[in-house]
């Protein structure tokens, strides 16, 4: 039972904070949702940042199966890089209240070493994935477009979380992938040194 409950509190802590859309949720409030007591989910996590953080090691595990799925079917450096935008937009990564908890993952990085190290691993991943696949395409400017390309991933997050509707991980797909089709144009373009 003990997998399964903490499963239901991971979800349930999801879903909280999608509602609140701040950390300003109780363990009462996530227990009650995931249908436990708030003794058993202290028991099984500690505390509400405990819980919190295996919540966003949980979106974390599916956004990375995601990926890892679309990289397997993807042909060539182009079609890989696409793949890894994609899958940070589709409908399971793109939810309202997964919005949300990537918003305040950040925002709980900043004070809690944890989080910081958590997310840390996400963005290296990302970076190192990117980079790996763009090299071909643009050579040694990899790392830096590999950056820019984070920076639009995260500021589309941090708009969709600012509005009232659903988020639309088509619109935010069309705009990353419009940037990589510029920063690919803009390479070819240039002579080569």
């Amino acid at each position: 039972m003990e997998p399964i409950r903490r499963e239901a509190l991971v979800k349930a802590t999801i879903a909280e904070i999608g509602q609140a859309g701040s950390l300003d949720v109780t363990v009462a409030q996530i227990a009650r949702r995931a249908g436990m007591s708030s003794a058993l989910a202290h028991h099984y996590f500690g505390g509400k940042d405990q819980i919190f953080l295996a919540a966003m090691r949980h979106t974390l595990s599916l956004y990375g199966a995601e990926v890892r799925g679309a990289l397997a079917m993807a042909k060539g450096p182009r079609a890989r890089a696409e793949a890894i935008i994609r899958a940070g937009f589709t409908s399971s990564n793109f939810r309202r209240e997964v919005v949300a908890a990537w918003l305040n993952f950040y925002v709980l990085a900043q004070s809690d070493d944890q989080a910081r190290r958590l997310l840390a691993v996400y963005q290296r991943r990302l970076h190192s994935n990117l980079v790996f696949n763009l090299r071909p395409l643009i050579g040694a400017r990899a790392g830096e477009v590999a950056v820019r390309i984070a920076g639009l991933i995260d500021g589309l997050y941090l708009r969709e979380a600012l509005r009232k509707d659903q988020p639309s991980g088509d619109d935010a797909t069309r705009q990353v992938l419009t940037a990589l089709a510029h920063e690919i144009t803009h390479a070819e373009r240039e002579p080569s040194a």
